[in-house]
Protein backbone atom coordinates (compact mmCIF):
# COMPACT_ATOMS: atom_id res chain seq x y z
CA UNK A 1 0.00 0.00 0.00
CA UNK A 2 1.58 3.46 -0.87
CA UNK A 3 2.21 5.58 1.62
CA UNK A 4 -0.44 8.68 2.32
CA UNK A 5 2.21 12.16 2.16
CA UNK A 6 2.25 13.77 5.35
CA UNK A 7 1.13 17.16 5.94
CA UNK A 8 0.39 19.23 8.71
CA UNK A 9 -1.85 22.60 9.52
CA UNK A 10 -0.67 25.72 10.35
CA UNK A 11 -3.31 28.85 12.02
CA UNK A 12 -3.95 30.18 14.89
CA UNK A 13 -5.77 29.70 16.74
CA UNK A 14 -6.82 25.89 16.89
CA UNK A 15 -10.28 26.42 16.87
CA UNK A 16 -10.12 28.16 13.40
CA UNK A 17 -8.62 24.71 12.26
CA UNK A 18 -11.69 22.90 13.76
CA UNK A 19 -14.05 25.07 12.45
CA UNK A 20 -12.17 24.97 8.59
CA UNK A 21 -12.14 21.65 8.50
CA UNK A 22 -14.62 19.78 10.73
CA UNK A 23 -16.91 18.70 7.99
CA UNK A 24 -13.99 17.69 5.08
CA UNK A 25 -11.77 16.03 8.02
CA UNK A 26 -12.92 12.46 6.71
CA UNK A 27 -11.35 13.38 3.22
CA UNK A 28 -8.63 14.71 4.52
CA UNK A 29 -7.60 11.87 7.19
CA UNK A 30 -8.28 9.55 3.51
CA UNK A 31 -5.69 11.26 1.62
CA UNK A 32 -2.90 12.62 3.99
CA UNK A 33 -1.20 11.79 7.23
CA UNK A 34 -2.15 14.39 9.07
CA UNK A 35 0.01 15.31 12.01
CA UNK A 36 -2.60 16.06 15.55
CA UNK A 37 -1.28 19.37 16.25
CA UNK A 38 -2.24 22.52 14.88
CA UNK A 39 0.89 24.47 14.28
CA UNK A 40 1.05 28.36 15.54
CA UNK A 41 5.13 28.47 15.86
CA UNK A 42 7.79 27.17 14.27
CA UNK A 43 10.33 27.13 16.09
CA UNK A 44 9.87 24.77 19.32
CA UNK A 45 11.56 20.83 19.25
CA UNK A 46 7.78 19.54 18.75
CA UNK A 47 7.33 21.75 15.82
CA UNK A 48 10.37 21.38 14.09
CA UNK A 49 10.01 16.85 14.71
CA UNK A 50 6.25 17.42 12.97
CA UNK A 51 8.16 19.67 10.52
CA UNK A 52 10.86 17.75 8.97
CA UNK A 53 9.00 15.10 7.17
CA UNK A 54 5.91 17.22 5.94
CA UNK A 55 5.10 16.95 2.22
CA UNK A 56 1.90 19.87 2.23
CA UNK A 57 1.88 22.29 4.82
CA UNK A 58 -1.90 24.10 5.49
CA UNK A 59 -1.95 27.04 6.23
CA UNK A 60 -4.13 29.79 7.41
CA UNK A 61 -4.88 33.14 9.00
CA UNK A 62 -2.62 33.87 11.94
CA UNK A 63 -0.08 31.35 10.12
CA UNK A 64 3.86 32.64 11.33
CA UNK A 65 5.93 34.23 8.18
CA UNK A 66 7.61 31.31 6.75
CA UNK A 67 11.39 32.46 6.02
CA UNK A 68 14.34 30.83 4.95
CA UNK A 69 15.41 29.09 8.14
CA UNK A 70 11.60 27.35 8.90
CA UNK A 71 12.06 26.31 5.30
CA UNK A 72 15.09 24.32 5.93
CA UNK A 73 13.36 22.59 8.89
CA UNK A 74 10.78 21.12 5.95
CA UNK A 75 13.37 19.81 3.15
CA UNK A 76 10.32 17.25 2.15
CA UNK A 77 7.58 20.38 1.44
CA UNK A 78 6.19 20.64 -1.45
CA UNK A 79 3.44 22.32 -1.51
CA UNK A 80 1.81 25.30 0.87
CA UNK A 81 -2.26 25.47 0.52
CA UNK A 82 -3.47 29.00 2.28
CA UNK A 83 -6.89 28.78 3.18
CA UNK A 84 -7.40 32.49 2.69
CA UNK A 85 -6.14 35.17 -0.78
CA UNK A 86 -2.67 34.11 -0.67
CA UNK A 87 0.13 32.03 -0.11
CA UNK A 88 2.79 34.53 -1.02
CA UNK A 89 2.23 36.55 2.20
CA UNK A 90 3.71 33.41 3.94
CA UNK A 91 6.20 32.25 1.92
CA UNK A 92 8.64 34.48 -0.93
CA UNK A 93 7.24 33.23 -3.88
CA UNK A 94 10.71 33.05 -5.46
CA UNK A 95 12.38 31.19 -2.69
CA UNK A 96 9.34 28.74 -2.96
CA UNK A 97 10.01 28.37 -6.72
CA UNK A 98 13.90 27.83 -6.11
CA UNK A 99 13.01 25.10 -3.56
CA UNK A 100 10.68 23.23 -5.68
CA UNK A 101 7.72 24.75 -3.37
CA UNK A 102 4.49 25.08 -5.06
CA UNK A 103 2.23 27.78 -3.38
CA UNK A 104 -1.86 27.70 -3.43
CA UNK A 105 -4.51 29.33 -2.41
CA UNK A 106 -8.49 29.72 -1.49
CA UNK A 107 -9.34 33.48 -2.79
CA UNK A 108 -11.72 32.45 -5.14
CA UNK A 109 -13.91 30.96 -2.01
CA UNK A 110 -13.12 34.34 0.20
CA UNK A 111 -13.83 36.68 -2.86
CA UNK A 112 -17.41 34.51 -2.87
CA UNK A 113 -17.99 35.76 0.09
CA UNK A 114 -16.97 39.18 0.35
CA UNK A 115 -18.59 40.23 -2.67
CA UNK A 116 -22.09 38.97 -1.54
CA UNK A 117 -21.70 41.18 1.75
CA UNK A 118 -21.23 44.02 -0.76
CA UNK A 119 -23.84 43.15 -3.09
CA UNK A 120 -26.14 42.91 0.03
CA UNK A 121 -24.45 46.40 1.33
CA UNK A 122 -24.86 48.22 -1.92
CA UNK A 123 -28.74 47.13 -2.10
CA UNK A 124 -29.57 48.15 1.40
CA UNK A 125 -27.47 51.37 1.25
CA UNK A 126 -29.40 52.35 -2.09
CA UNK A 127 -32.83 51.57 0.01
CA UNK A 128 -31.20 53.68 3.05
CA UNK A 129 -31.93 50.94 5.62
CA UNK A 130 -30.51 51.81 8.23
CA UNK A 131 -31.74 55.20 8.01
CA UNK A 132 -35.17 54.20 7.84
CA UNK A 133 -34.36 51.82 10.75
CA UNK A 134 -33.10 54.56 13.08
CA UNK A 135 -36.44 57.07 12.12
CA UNK A 136 -38.68 53.91 12.54
CA UNK A 137 -36.64 52.97 16.11
CA UNK A 138 -37.11 56.57 17.26
CA UNK A 139 -40.62 57.15 16.31
CA UNK A 140 -42.12 53.92 17.00
CA UNK A 141 -44.88 54.45 14.80
CA UNK A 142 -46.00 54.47 10.92
CA UNK A 143 -43.53 56.09 8.72
CA UNK A 144 -45.15 57.91 5.26
CA UNK A 145 -42.78 56.31 3.04
CA UNK A 146 -43.82 58.21 0.31
CA UNK A 147 -43.36 61.35 1.80
CA UNK A 148 -39.84 60.59 4.12
CA UNK A 149 -38.02 58.37 2.27
CA UNK A 150 -38.14 59.37 -1.15
CA UNK A 151 -34.71 59.56 -1.58
CA UNK A 152 -34.55 55.42 -1.70
CA UNK A 153 -34.31 52.73 -3.77
CA UNK A 154 -31.71 51.62 -5.77
CA UNK A 155 -33.75 51.97 -9.67
CA UNK A 156 -31.24 53.90 -12.08
CA UNK A 157 -28.50 54.08 -9.17
CA UNK A 158 -25.18 54.37 -9.98
CA UNK A 159 -22.94 52.19 -8.74
CA UNK A 160 -19.01 52.36 -8.80
CA UNK A 161 -16.43 50.46 -8.49
CA UNK A 162 -12.97 50.74 -7.46
CA UNK A 163 -11.01 47.79 -9.27
CA UNK A 164 -11.73 45.14 -11.22
CA UNK A 165 -10.21 42.91 -9.09
CA UNK A 166 -11.66 38.65 -8.53
CA UNK A 167 -13.69 40.28 -5.38
CA UNK A 168 -14.87 43.68 -8.22
CA UNK A 169 -15.44 41.33 -10.86
CA UNK A 170 -17.64 39.01 -8.64
CA UNK A 171 -19.43 42.36 -7.12
CA UNK A 172 -20.32 43.27 -10.80
CA UNK A 173 -21.35 40.43 -12.00
CA UNK A 174 -24.24 40.34 -9.10
CA UNK A 175 -24.95 44.00 -10.00
CA UNK A 176 -25.51 42.98 -13.72
CA UNK A 177 -28.95 41.67 -13.72
CA UNK A 178 -30.26 44.54 -11.67
CA UNK A 179 -31.15 48.48 -12.70
CA UNK A 180 -28.59 49.86 -11.55
CA UNK A 181 -25.23 51.51 -13.64
CA UNK A 182 -21.68 50.18 -12.78
CA UNK A 183 -18.87 52.12 -13.69
CA UNK A 184 -15.45 50.64 -12.92
CA UNK A 185 -12.55 52.19 -12.37
CA UNK A 186 -9.13 49.97 -13.01
CA UNK A 187 -5.87 51.53 -14.84
CA UNK A 188 -4.48 47.41 -15.43
CA UNK A 189 -8.28 46.23 -16.93
CA UNK A 190 -9.27 46.38 -21.11
CA UNK A 191 -12.40 48.22 -21.79
CA UNK A 192 -13.37 45.29 -23.56
CA UNK A 193 -12.87 43.44 -19.43
CA UNK A 194 -14.97 46.14 -18.54
CA UNK A 195 -17.78 46.19 -20.85
CA UNK A 196 -18.08 42.01 -20.25
CA UNK A 197 -18.84 42.57 -16.86
CA UNK A 198 -21.56 44.50 -17.87
CA UNK A 199 -20.02 48.06 -16.76
CA UNK A 200 -18.09 51.34 -18.36
CA UNK A 201 -14.87 52.04 -17.85
CA UNK A 202 -14.56 55.39 -16.23
CA UNK A 203 -11.68 57.47 -14.71
CA UNK A 204 -10.73 57.54 -10.53
CA UNK A 205 -12.23 61.25 -10.53
CA UNK A 206 -15.28 60.57 -13.12
CA UNK A 207 -16.49 57.52 -10.70
CA UNK A 208 -16.41 59.52 -7.51
CA UNK A 209 -18.10 62.02 -9.19
CA UNK A 210 -21.27 60.46 -10.91
CA UNK A 211 -21.89 57.47 -8.35
CA UNK A 212 -24.32 57.13 -5.75
CA UNK A 213 -22.56 54.47 -4.33
CA UNK A 214 -18.90 54.26 -4.16
CA UNK A 215 -17.51 50.81 -3.12
CA UNK A 216 -13.47 49.90 -2.87
CA UNK A 217 -12.40 46.87 -4.40
CA UNK A 218 -8.12 47.29 -5.09
CA UNK A 219 -5.54 45.97 -3.68
CA UNK A 220 -3.21 47.47 -0.78
CA UNK A 221 -0.17 48.50 -2.36
CA UNK A 222 2.41 51.59 -2.23
CA UNK A 223 0.02 52.73 -5.10
CA UNK A 224 -3.00 52.62 -3.63
CA UNK A 225 -2.26 54.38 -0.16
CA UNK A 226 -4.83 56.83 0.44
CA UNK A 227 -6.21 56.70 -3.25
CA UNK A 228 -9.43 57.47 -1.53
CA UNK A 229 -8.24 61.07 -0.23
CA UNK A 230 -9.58 64.52 0.41
CA UNK A 231 -10.01 65.71 -3.29
CA UNK A 232 -11.74 61.98 -4.13
CA UNK A 233 -14.10 62.29 -1.40
CA UNK A 234 -14.98 66.31 -2.26
CA UNK A 235 -16.01 64.89 -5.62
CA UNK A 236 -18.59 62.84 -4.30
CA UNK A 237 -22.39 63.65 -4.40
CA UNK A 238 -24.21 65.06 -1.77
CA UNK A 239 -25.55 62.25 0.14
CA UNK A 240 -23.30 59.39 -1.72
CA UNK A 241 -22.32 56.56 -0.01
CA UNK A 242 -18.85 55.03 0.16
CA UNK A 243 -17.87 51.19 0.95
CA UNK A 244 -14.74 49.50 1.99
CA UNK A 245 -14.23 46.32 2.40
CA UNK A 246 -10.69 45.92 0.63
CA UNK A 247 -8.01 47.25 3.15
CA UNK A 248 -8.31 50.26 5.57
CA UNK A 249 -5.14 51.60 4.10
CA UNK A 250 -6.85 52.58 0.71
CA UNK A 251 -8.94 55.73 2.51
CA UNK A 252 -7.55 58.50 4.37
CA UNK A 253 -9.28 58.95 7.11
CA UNK A 254 -8.54 62.12 8.02
CA UNK A 255 -10.01 62.91 5.02
CA UNK A 256 -12.74 60.67 5.83
CA UNK A 257 -13.72 62.74 8.88
CA UNK A 258 -14.05 66.16 7.31
CA UNK A 259 -16.25 64.87 4.58
CA UNK A 260 -18.50 63.09 7.19
CA UNK A 261 -18.71 65.26 10.23
CA UNK A 262 -21.40 67.46 8.76
CA UNK A 263 -23.13 64.39 7.54
CA UNK A 264 -23.20 65.27 3.58
CA UNK A 265 -21.42 61.98 2.66
CA UNK A 266 -21.95 57.74 4.40
CA UNK A 267 -19.28 55.61 4.82
CA UNK A 268 -19.83 51.87 5.73
CA UNK A 269 -16.57 50.74 6.61
CA UNK A 270 -15.75 46.85 6.84
CA UNK A 271 -11.57 47.62 7.28
CA UNK A 272 -10.27 50.85 8.64
CA UNK A 273 -6.50 51.77 9.27
CA UNK A 274 -6.07 51.16 11.99
CA UNK A 275 -7.83 48.09 12.56
CA UNK A 276 -9.88 48.65 15.34
CA UNK A 277 -9.86 52.02 15.13
CA UNK A 278 -8.86 53.54 18.63
CA UNK A 279 -11.77 53.17 20.98
CA UNK A 280 -12.17 57.54 21.21
CA UNK A 281 -11.92 57.58 17.41
CA UNK A 282 -15.24 59.95 15.85
CA UNK A 283 -15.65 57.70 13.54
CA UNK A 284 -17.46 55.33 15.90
CA UNK A 285 -19.83 57.98 16.92
CA UNK A 286 -21.16 59.82 13.56
CA UNK A 287 -24.68 58.40 12.45
CA UNK A 288 -23.82 58.71 8.79
CA UNK A 289 -21.02 56.33 9.37
CA UNK A 290 -21.38 51.89 9.82
CA UNK A 291 -18.35 49.98 11.17
CA UNK A 292 -18.08 46.46 11.08
CA UNK A 293 -15.82 43.97 12.75
CA UNK A 294 -14.12 42.56 8.98
CA UNK A 295 -16.74 40.15 8.35
CA UNK A 296 -17.15 40.67 4.63
CA UNK A 297 -14.56 37.93 4.35
CA UNK A 298 -15.61 34.05 5.47
CA UNK A 299 -17.00 34.01 8.86
CA UNK A 300 -18.95 30.67 10.40
CA UNK A 301 -19.93 28.60 8.31
CA UNK A 302 -18.18 29.93 5.16
CA UNK A 303 -15.30 28.94 6.97
CA UNK A 304 -16.51 25.75 5.41
CA UNK A 305 -16.13 26.49 1.99
CA UNK A 306 -12.49 27.38 2.86
CA UNK A 307 -11.84 24.39 4.30
CA UNK A 308 -13.22 22.76 1.10
CA UNK A 309 -11.29 24.22 -1.62
CA UNK A 310 -8.04 23.76 0.52
CA UNK A 311 -9.17 19.55 0.84
CA UNK A 312 -10.03 19.86 -2.67
CA UNK A 313 -6.88 21.57 -3.41
CA UNK A 314 -5.01 18.65 -1.30
CA UNK A 315 -6.98 16.42 -3.40
CA UNK A 316 -5.61 17.51 -6.73
CA UNK A 317 -2.29 17.57 -5.23
CA UNK A 318 -2.02 13.63 -4.22
CA UNK A 319 -3.26 12.68 -7.80
CA UNK A 320 -0.68 14.72 -9.56
CA UNK A 321 -3.44 17.60 -10.72
CA UNK A 322 -2.32 21.11 -11.03
CA UNK A 323 -4.25 23.28 -8.12
CA UNK A 324 -7.05 25.11 -9.07
CA UNK A 325 -6.06 27.80 -6.80
CA UNK A 326 -2.10 27.90 -7.96
CA UNK A 327 -0.03 31.00 -7.56
CA UNK A 328 2.07 31.60 -11.11
CA UNK A 329 5.89 31.81 -9.82
CA UNK A 330 8.23 32.56 -12.00
CA UNK A 331 10.56 28.95 -12.46
CA UNK A 332 7.35 26.50 -10.41
CA UNK A 333 6.93 23.37 -13.37
CA UNK A 334 4.26 21.44 -11.21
Amino acid sequence: MKELPRAALAMRPATLADHLFAPHRARLAAMVELHPAVLTEFDSVDARRALEDVEILITGWGCPRILSRQLDLMPHLRAVVFTGGSAGALVDPAEAARRGIALTNTGEGNAKGVAEYTFATIVLAGKRARDAERLYRERRAFIPREEELLDTGNFGRTVGLIGASRIGRRVAQLLAPTDMRVLIFDPYAGEDEIVALGAEQVDLDELMAHSDIVSVHAPAIPETDHMIGSRALSLMRDGAVLINTARGSLVDHDALREHARNGRIRAILDVTDPEPLPPDDELWSLPNVTLTPHIAGATGNELHRLGRDAVDEVERYVAGEVFAGLERVPGMVR
